[in-house]
């Protein structure tokens, strides 16, 4: 019987299924950071209970730590006693740790793929609904609940009902100045943030089959923001030369096995899924958000658009433009900006550091713009420096700071002040996401990049 990518991972991980019910389903890695763990933890002492494999999970914080003086003491109690509490129960319970200073800290959803611990074929989970971001490499990753975690780390397996499948193809190629964050933006607006409910998303097309792996992160990344359960690329070529040679992944006779059963992964040729999406490729502009969700985005150049029809959808979009203080039928180009953030899981790798170099270099800094430049992790830091890409930022005025989740979220010292505007390459445009009251419209790095030397809103095209 012909089958998906998706049905083929998940089928082999399967230890029991429950008839009319849910799967018992084998976790082959487990990422951990400090905010969704302790409770878990804390689960496993009540009960007296052992991790069962330690040597399949691996925890990291992110959420919390500052991206300055990392060489400091956390001043904000909270955060310092929920990285202080990671530390304590990675080494109680004998889990690999990358803490704040080691050479291989950095956002969980970073560090897996470049470090050889996220592989084709996997399952892999982490208390973070962006652990779809995995998929990139052809595995089956998804967020889980704190309660999960505890079940994970005291079995090794977890209970979950087999999501349906959806295939999105982009077919065509790319236009110039168009990212892999503007396909996504571009899907997730055409879906709709709930168009991909209960749904494992496969993206396929040409245009997918031509992105890097780090553009493929990206673009899986953002699935949750269409409701997906993850998001997966079929592993090729492009999937092993990534993996090859990095730390945890096979050697030698090991490799070449691996290998010859990633190969044999990708969706059959009549493989059926329950729904089946294709855009074109040349229809995706530059993007930027609008709104309140990243579901509300538009060409940078296009006007804002109209409400919906129903009520109780205008009243939500009404709400969402009145707090972003825009209007409809007006262009966003133009429109001073406050602050800039490159970086987050969605963009901080280091092709997205390349990206914003393309821009600023030869450029200065706009003297009315704060901006933000967080690496996902220590070796993208390490990159930056290796390539002169530091030297780049320098010249024009930026400053490089520590690796951490940074302002992607406000749990951490890097918050956009209330009333502020911020275009950011994360992936949540929330109100308050990144601090109370602050504004956002989520971008590419290009976009974030024109930004930050023009003071406005800028098609990066006028800069390339």
């Amino acid at each position: 019987m012909a089958k998906t990518l998706f049905d083929k991972i998940w089928d082999a991980h399967v230890v029991n299924h429950i008839t009319d019910g849910p799967d018992q389903l084998y976790i082959d890695r487990h990422y951990c950071h400090e905010v969704t763990s302790p409770q878990a933890f804390a689960g496993l002492r009540e009960r007296g209970l052992k991790v069962f494999r330690p040597e399949r999970t691996f925890c990291s914080p992110d959420h919390n730590i500052p991206t300055v003086d990392q060489d400091k003491p956390i001043a904000d109690p909270v955060s310092r006693n929920q990285v202080d509490t990671l530390c304590g129960n990675a080494s109680e319970f004998g889990v690999t740790y990358f803490g704040i200073g080691h050479p291989k800290n950095g956002i969980i959803h970073v560090i897996g793929p470049e470090n050889g611990l996220t592989l084709p074929g996997a399952t892999i989970v982490c208390g973070d609904s962006h652990t779809s971001t995995h998929g990139a490499v052809g595995a089956v990753a998804f967020g889980i609940g704190t309660s999960e975690v505890e079940m994970v780390l005291a079995s090794q397996c977890i209970i979950q009902n087999k999501p349906k499948t959806m295939r999105i193809n982009v077919e065509g190629r790319l236009k110039p100045g168009v990212t892999a964050k503007d396909i996504a933006l571009y899907i997730i607006a055409q879906m709709t943030t709930g168009g991909a409910t209960g749904y494992f998303v496969e993206y396929a097309g040409e245009a997918i089959r031509n992105l890097s792996m780090e553009e493929r992160l990206t673009v899986c990344n953002l699935s949750i923001e269409m409701g997906a359960r993850g998001g997966m690329i079929a592993p090729d070529e492009t999937t092993f030369e990534y993996v090859k040679g990095r730390e945890y992944a096979p050697e030698g006779e090991e490799w070449d096995k691996a290998v010859a059963y990633w190969r044999t992964l990708p969706s059959d040729p009549d493989a059926v899924f329950d729904r089946e999406v294709t855009f074109h490729a040349e229809d995706i502009e530059p993007r930027i958000t609008f709104g309140t969700n990243p579901g509300m985005g538009i060409g940078i150049n296009d006007p804002v658009p109209a409400a919906p029809g129903d009520e109780q959808g205008k009243i939500s979009f009404d709400k969402a433009l009145a707090y972003m203080g825009f209007k409809e039928g007006e262009k966003l180009v133009g429109k001073p900006v406050d602050y800039v953030f490159i970086g987050s899981c969605t963009n901080g790798r280091i092709e997205d550091f390349r990206a914003f170099a393309s821009i600023v270099r030869g450029r200065k800094k706009h003297p009315g713009v704060t901006a933000w430049l967080v690496p996902g992790s220590w070796n993208v830091d390490r990159q930056i420096r290796e390539e002169g890409l530091d030297k780049i930022f320098t010249d024009a005025g930026f400053e490089i700071r520590q690796p951490g989740c940074s302002a992607c979220l406000a749990m951490n010292d890097d918050k956009i002040p209330s009333g502020k505007l911020a275009v950011s390459t994360s992936n949540r445009n929330f109100e308050g996401r990144q601090g109370p009251g602050s504004r956002t419209i989520l971008a590419g790095p290009l976009v974030a990049a024109a930004a930050a030397v023009t003071g406005c809103i800028t098609n990066p095209r006028e800069l390339l």
